[in-house]
Parts: C-alpha cells; sequence; structure tokens
C-alpha cells in the first residue's frame, strides 16, 4: 500500500498551467510539513512538491495561496533521470 497523509502551509501560490494536447489542468505547489523531532529546539521542516490533476486543480486555483494551511492525502511517487 501506498498511501500518504501529509498536513502543512503551501510555501507559494499553486502554479496552474494546462496541456497543450487535452487542455489538462495541472497545478503544482510546495508544501512545508514541520517535524516533529527538533534538534537543539529549532523547528523543522520538509519541503514536499505536489501535482494535482483536474477539479482538484480547479479548487486549488480558487481556494489555495501562500500560507494555507492544507491536508493532502494521496501516495508518493518519485521520478529520476540520467543526464547523458
Amino acid at each position: 500500500m501506498n498511501k500518504i497523509i501529509l498536513a502543512g502551509r503551501l510555501t507559494r501560490d499553486p502554479e496552474i498551467r494546462y496541456t497543450q494536447q487535452s487542455n489538462t489542468a495541472i497545478a503544482r505547489y510546495t508544501l512545508a510539513v514541520d517535524r516533529l523531532v527538533k534538534r537543539e529546539g529549532e523547528p523543522q521542516a520538509d519541503f514536499l512538491r505536489c501535482v494535482a490533476f483536474g477539479r482538484t486543480t480547479e479548487f486549488a486555483e480558487q481556494y489555495l495561496q501562500k500560507g494555507t494551511k492544507i491536508a493532502v492525502t494521496d501516495r508518493i511517487q518519485t521520478g529520476s533521470y540520467t543526464d547523458g
């Protein structure tokens, strides 16, 4: 099972784009999630890049902005490439 639940704040307004072929809406944003473990009393956070499609993008465009606190439920998918 690959399921994750994150709660944090947006680091900037979502970036909305549309694909050329199918005109599908895509939202990209970064979520800052506080860590529970802190070193020497300093708060720490992980910054996770998120991508949303379709109706979720419409919601993001209308309601989300920098600093908004949200919860995200989805799956983790990683990617890699080789330069060559």
